[in-house]
């Protein structure tokens, strides 16, 4: 398994608080550090407020070295699809190619109406996800000198010279997720190099791999040119007693977090749960940090946890 940092900073956190977590997950040998996308908290006063998470990512690819960088997952909502290509190529030529670019349609109504951004019906949020994933790639695999066109129901691009280009090529992995049981399939099979379901009971996350799985085969590509991973939030201790600390601390019941997600307990417990999703194909592991304060609670998942997964 492969473990990568995930926070969700628009929950509270800065820029500095950001690039300390990016770089001591690098220096603990975590493969990637990812944030949101969202601009407003779920709970709490969010102070100091929401940070962009392009341009944030951007600062931090000159602050780290190694780390693969990149959105779980950015909001198709928010952006027009020729200008977030030309963000997402700069910010992997700004890394030297260590983007990973989460798309998906949005879900959280209330950001977009503090935020003045249109929140269309799910069916057309999924449609605008459609065409700028159409867009996107193909803007970054158009060849140099040559134009690209597209013409749809949302976006019309006419004579773009498709610039910049990414450096990773054809373009930086692009990874979905989500529960759709159609369209989200069938787009994962389409575009993407990973596929992500976040949160997820076990069973229902089983269910969702087989889906793609099955998208996947039916366009012809190889089984195992997919990744699969889920996001689950992190709650351990050396002992149970650190545990419950640490659940207090993000103002989580440990009981519940003991029922939805493999990453809580102690080291050996977390391992034991981590058995499970492995055995139903889960290759990367998404960790939600939400104290970010909590540095410590890396290092643990990093010494005590990894080196037997890994």
């Amino acid at each position: 398994m492969e473990f990568r940092a995930f926070i969700e900073p628009q929950q509270g956190a800065g820029y500095a608080d950001q690039v300390a977590v990016a770089q001591t997950a690098e220096q603990l040998g975590f493969a990637a550090f990812f944030r949101s996308d969202h601009y407003l908290a779920m709970s709490g006063d969010g102070l100091p407020g929401p940070t962009d998470s392009w341009v944030t990512l951007g600062a931090i690819a000159r602050e780290t070295s190694s780390i693969r960088l990149g959105t779980l997952v950015t909001s198709a909502t928010f952006r027009y699809p020729g200008p977030l290509a030309v963000a997402v190529a700069q910010v992997d030529d700004m890394s030297s190619g260590r983007v990973e670019f989460g798309l998906g349609s949005g879900w959280f109504a209330e950001e977009h109406q503090a935020y003045g951004i249109p929140f269309p019906p799910l069916r057309e949020r999924f449609d605008r996800l459609s065409e700028q994933l159409a867009i996107l790639t193909g803007l970054w695999t158009t060849e140099p000198g040559q134009t690209f066109d597209y013409a749809g129901e949302y976006y019309t691009i006419t004579g773009s010279p498709a610039l910049p280009k990414p450096t990773q090529r054809p373009h930086p992995p692009i990874v979905i997720g989500g529960h759709g049981a159609k369209r989200t399939p069938l787009l994962a099979a389409q575009y993407a190099a990973e596929f992500n379901i976040p949160f997820a009971p076990i069973g229902v996350a089983e269910k969702q791999y087989q889906r793609v799985a099955d998208a996947v085969a039916a366009v012809g590509r190889p089984a195992d040119s997919m990744v699969y991973s889920s996001a689950f939030v992190l709650c351990a201790g050396r002992n149970d007693s650190q545990v419950a600390r640490r659940a207090a601390a993000i103002g989580r019941d440990l009981n519940e977090l003991r029922s939805s997600s493999p990453l809580v307990g102690t080291p050996a417990e977390i391992v034991d749960n981590l058995g499970a999703w492995r055995q139903i194909g889960v290759q990367r592991v998404y960790t939600q940090l939400l104290d970010l304060s909590d540095l410590a609670h890396l290092e643990l998942l990093a010494s005590k946890v990894m080196p037997q997964l890994l």
